[in-house]
């Protein structure tokens, strides 16, 4: 079953934000994702996956990541630190690099970034940096997701961006490659 995470509706007392902290532009959290915004979230998901199986072809750990703004691909990449000896290469780092570049600025507030691997610290760190308008990830990662499994980066109040995260989408698929490959490597 897919888990969502929401910002909080509101925050008063000792879990408000200090007199430092920015408010986010809108500090109401959206509904929920529309019918829509699933099917997308889908048809997006499979381009990651595609991604993925780039991956392990190339010997590297089968994750990929799609960004998307209003319906349009921006940027795909798949993990690349085998091939680049660069420990950052995470997909989702590599896929914020190029739709920044694509869209001529940092700011990825209306884009949606679609993983098949719930992110690390690092990559939702990355995330929030992107001012991302909308996470969604495939299969959970138990040992370092920062989307819900050990962390919730992007629903935590004392940052000054938050953004919410739908998990679980074509987990099976994106959980399947992971574990075919490892398989293969171990």
């Amino acid at each position: 079953m897919p888990q969502t995470a929401w910002p909080p509706l509101s925050r008063t007392g000792a879990d408000a934000p200090g007199p430092n902290v920015r408010r986010m532009q809108n500090p109401d959290p959206p509904i929920g994702p529309t019918d829509e915004d699933r099917q997308a979230d889908q048809n997006l998901m499979g381009v990651a996956l595609a991604e993925a199986a780039l991956a392990a072809t190339a010997g590297e750990v089968p994750v990929g990541a799609v960004v998307a703004i209003d319906g349009r691909i921006v940027a795909r990449r798949h993990n690349e630190r085998e091939a680049t000896g660069d420990p950052t290469a995470h997909a989702e780092i590599l896929a914020l690099r190029d739709a920044a570049t694509e869209i001529g600025t940092w700011r990825l507030d209306d884009a949606v970034l679609v993983v098949t691997l719930e992110p690390c610290p690092m990559c939702a760190g990355a995330a929030w940096a992107s001012r991302i308008g909308r996470l969604v990830w495939g299969a959970s990662n138990p040992d370092a997701g920062a989307a819900g499994s050990l962390y919730n980066l992007g629903s935590d109040p004392r940052l000054n961006h938050e953004y919410p995260a739908t998990g679980g989408i074509r987990s099976a698929e994106c959980a399947e490659l992971l574990t075919s490959f490892f398989a293969r490597h171990r």
